[in-house]
């Protein structure tokens, strides 16, 4: 018996005019419906990708122009919608970077960025994300019937301790909409995607910001979609707007999760204890 579930997963050149990159998003979920998609991820900062003296008039509400025109076009394609993150209205001068999918039937599942991209790397890029965006406090799974989505949004994806937690809460695909800076993509994004899948027998579906701008910042782009035992099962090849689409098949998580049983075996009990050195 099989659990089928055809996903699509885009690749975005997201900048800082909200009507170009909503125009952009409607292009992609359109095609991936056309196609018979049952759900389409978008990347992170997928409504407004741009410099941070531009937040406040750029931040929006669940009631703004941007998801409130996806959720109609979810309803009307009878598609989920997942927006990998937008810039939320938040409070005390600083906002969320929020992922929401939304479902056919009209409601929605909110998820807000757990760990924030704060980083220094000497001649790369330097970044600190928490002048301005407020991190988010819960994890989150979003059902779509056979499949479990675990939510996540990009710098999460280097702290495996959430990935195992949503598994072993129920998730079988992890989601990692993402920007992720062009200085550490070409040697980070790829294996800590598929390690995210091996370590949890999980499928990861990864949209991916492509390009960026200088007054944001560069991205690597390279959307992915992996399967639990880790191949790439489909990836993007060039820069830019794209979707790239397969069917997977969510029997495959319990097959593999059978086979090397890690969420099991594990021994967390131990993990907060003493480390005896020597």
């Amino acid at each position: 018996m099989t659990k089928g579930f055809r996903v699509a997963v885009a690749q975005m050149t997201s900048g800082a005019t909200l009507d170009t990159n909503l125009e952009q998003a409607l292009t992609l979920v359109n095609h991936a419906a056309d196609r018979a998609a049952e759900y389409i991820q978008l990347p992170e900062w997928a409504s407004f990708f741009g410099a941070e003296r531009f937040y406040k008039e750029s931040a929006q509400t669940l009631d703004g122009p941007f998801v409130s025109t996806l959720r109609a076009l979810s309803i009307e394609r009878g598609i989920v919608i997942h927006i990998g993150s937008f810039l939320e209205v938040g409070t005390g001068g600083r906002y969320y970077n929020t992922s929401v999918v939304l479902y056919p039937d009209g409601h929605h599942v909110l998820y807000r960025k757990m760990h924030l991209f704060d980083v220094n790397i000497p001649d790369g890029v330097t970044w600190r994300e928490s002048n301005t965006i407020k991190a988010g406090e819960e994890m989150v799974i979003a059902s779509t019937g056979v499949a479990q989505l675990g939510l996540s949004i990009c710098f999460d994806i280097r702290f495996p301790e959430l990935y195992r937690a949503l598994s072993v809460a129920g998730a079988n695909v992890l989601c990692v909409p993402a920007a992720f800076s062009s200085v550490t993509g070409p040697a980070h994004w790829e294996p800590l995607l598929r390690a995210r899948a091996i370590e949890n027998g999980a499928f990861v579906l990864a949209a991916a910001q492509s390009a960026g701008s200088p007054s944001a910042m560069m991205t690597h782009g390279h959307a992915m979609i992996i399967d639990p035992w880790g191949e790439v099962l489909a990836e993007t090849t060039t820069r830019g707007a794209d979707v790239i689409m397969a069917t997977i098949d969510l029997v495959e998580v319990d097959e593999v999760r059978a086979e090397i049983d890690t969420l099991h075996l594990r021994r967390p009990i131990l993990y907060n204890g003493v480390v005896h050195r020597s």
